[in-house]
């Protein structure tokens, strides 16, 4: 996804380039990864597709790759620019985890090298640093014994003097193994956003090819829905060699989809795509 945040858990960890970052969904190992309460590491490079900026109509390839482990307990994953962290430790099996823990992440949207000359003359965006929390909880056992649904919500502010706002994304995602070596996550989210992101990213000043524009606040920039697939190459599950691949689409809303940054240069519609191989100790 642009730089703004990619819904659902292996994939998300892309520690790709900005534009593949930040989008949060539940944290803690998928279902179907072995969960002995031992520590674990997942790591990988791949491949993906995606937007210029979020709005953006130009697409390029950009490198991506993922990070996921256990140390001492404690949960970790880079999603993008992003790392998040669960800090509750939970029994090993149990149907019912609790997440919650500290989210660092930064957002390099618009900060250079855009292909639209009109979104380029409006300048460059200062890099974000976002820090806050994420909590949630997934129920093992829905539809079928391994499957598992998951619901969290993350709340992240600048606090680099960037948008000088606040971003808060709810996610659902169901998952489940769909063969001996096969992993499936389908998941939904939302982006909710306060008024200074809102008017960093989207607003037009006066003097410039794009018509002047001013958003009226912060609230719903956007829905997206994640489908990630994950097979193991080697003889033990969730162990060794394995391949990735995530698609994502993302529909901005309202005054954001109204922008002339999107509605003139670019599109509401965002998709995404990325493929890769990873390796799990």
């Amino acid at each position: 996804m642009p730089r703004a945040t990619i819904p659902l858990c292996l994939a998300a960890l892309l520690a790709a380039a900005p534009a593949l970052a930040q989008t949060p969904d539940a944290a803690g190992p998928p279902a179907g990864l072995r969960d002995d309460g031992g520590d674990r590491l997942t790591i990988g490079f791949g491949l993906g597709a995606a937007p210029d900026y979020e709005g953006s109509d130009d697409y390029r390839l950009q490198p991506g790759g993922i990070l996921q482990g256990r140390v001492a307990g404690i949960e970790f994953q880079m999603r993008g620019l992003n790392l998040y962290t669960d800090v509750l430790r939970d029994a090993p099996g149990a149907r019912t985890r609790l997440v919650l823990g500290p989210v660092a992440q930064v957002r390099l949207d618009r900060g250079g090298d855009i292909a639209d000359p009109r979104v380029a003359a409006l300048g460059d965006r200062k890099t974000a640093v976002e820090l806050g929390l994420t909590a949630g909880i997934s129920q093992r056992g829905i539809l079928i014994p391994p499957a598992s649904l998951s619901f969290d919500v993350t709340w992240l502010r600048d606090v680099a003097g960037s948008h000088r706002s606040h971003i808060i994304t709810p996610a659902l995602a169901l998952s489940s193994p769909v063969s001996a070596r096969g992993f499936a996550r389908l998941g939904i989210s939302a982006d909710f956003v306060g008024k200074g992101f809102a008017q960093s990213y989207f607003d037009v000043a006066p003097g410039h090819a794009l018509t002047p524009y001013a958003t009226r606040g912060g609230g719903h920039k956007s829905t997206a829905g994640s489908l990630l697939y994950t097979h193991d190459l080697g003889g033990e599950p969730r162990k060794g060699w394995g391949l990735f691949m995530l698609a994502n689409y993302k529909r901005l809303h309202g005054q954001f989809a109204r922008s002339p940054v999107v509605s003139t240069a670019g599109s509401a519609n965002q998709a995404f795509a990325v493929a890769g191989l990873s390796y799990s100790l």
